[in-house]
């Protein structure tokens, strides 16, 4: 799939190739709610495949997709998701740490380079999607004190990383504030790693005992699928339970 345009970051010093699909705008002029997806040379053509389904069937509303990549695949010297996508450092990746910076990209420069080429509705929902590590990048950019996304899809998060830092994060907030108006689709394959199936039920069971007033959460297991087959049901419900009662 070739890209829409490529960025420049100026946030993080790397240019990044960007993927859209866009409704027909004579049969949807707009404007548009937004859903960025992480791994965009990996998850965006299936993101894409998930919507069409579901739009074909009028379950979700027109989106503006967008797909944030690097023009390489994983484990690609040029692909940045091991940086990008991790809040904290840790030795088992030596340039993580980076997900700050990737943020301030993706609402900084992207987003109003996004309005500027679509009819972005300013008051509709903008969403952001993960799978894996992506999903980590997900609930780092809700658990922050105003977030700037108000819909995110996290499919099989990387709770794991660094001692399950994002927990640590996440109570952090909570202390701080009680409320965090957004929308949160969390899943996972029940055929997971134990440690990947575990750990959304910690982060489960902890937004349950201090939950968040004004974050609607929903939560999915799905019968059968395992890390590396999940991806397509993820995007599937995820997109149906965020924007399914969207017009």
């Amino acid at each position: 799939m070739r890209p829409a345009f490529k960025l420049e970051s100026p946030e993080t010093g790397t240019k990044y190739w960007i993927f859209v699909s866009a409704p027909e705008a004579k049969r949807a002029p707009g404007p548009w709610p937004v859903m960025l997806f992480m791994d965009g040379d990996n998850q965006f053509k299936p993101a894409v495949e998930a919507y069409r389904v579901l739009h074909k069937a009028k379950q979700v509303p027109p989106l503006l997709l967008v797909g944030v990549g690097y023009g390489a695949s994983y484990g690609q010297d040029t692909n940045k998701r091991g940086r990008d996508y991790t809040p904290t450092s840790h030795a088992f990746e030596p340039t993580s740490g980076g997900a700050e910076a990737f943020r301030k990209f993706l609402t900084a420069t992207l987003w109003p380079e996004l309005k500027r080429r679509y009819p972005v509705n300013p008051r509709g929902a903008r969403g952001i999607a993960g799978y894996s590590l992506g999903s980590l990048l997900v609930l780092d950019a809700l658990f922050q004190a105003n977030p700037f996304f108000t819909h995110h899809l996290a499919g099989s998060p990387s709770v794991w990383w660094d001692d399950r830092a994002i927990l640590q994060q996440a109570k952090r907030l909570r202390r701080r504030q009680a409320t965090l108006r957004a929308n949160l689709f969390l899943s996972v394959g029940e055929k997971d790693s134990e440690s990947m199936t575990g750990d959304l039920a910690l982060l489960e069971a902890q937004l349950a005992a201090k939950p968040f007033k004004g974050l609607n959460r929903t939560s999915v297991r799905f019968a059968d699928r395992d890390h590396f087959n999940a991806l397509p049901d993820a995007f599937r419900a995820g997109l149906t339970a965020l924007f399914g009662g969207l017009s």
